[in-house]
């Protein structure tokens, strides 16, 4: 069973595209402490996949992305590094 993880800080990104999405996930991070999970709320399918794939660029884990509904994402990401 997948545990469910309590986000540190929630995002809504919803109505944005590339690369405003990925600018405003980073940005939301950067603000954050290591070891603390991101919550981001999108509605823009490559973002869904873009996203997840930067952020373990940039070293940080991701711990879900999930479609939750016909136009939304939610992607938790953890801060692993400054």
């Amino acid at each position: 069973m997948e545990e469910d993880i309590k986000p540190d800080k929630k995002i809504s990104i919803k109505g944005l595209v590339c690369p405003y999405t990925f600018v405003k996930a980073k940005l939301a991070v950067e603000d954050m402490k290591v070891g603390q999970v991101l919550e981001i709320l999108l509605d823009f399918e490559e973002a869904s996949k873009s996203i997840p794939k930067s952020m373990e660029d940039h070293g940080q884990k991701v711990l879900k992305v999930e479609k939750v509904n016909d136009t939304d994402w939610i992607i938790q990401i953890r801060k692993e590094k400054e």
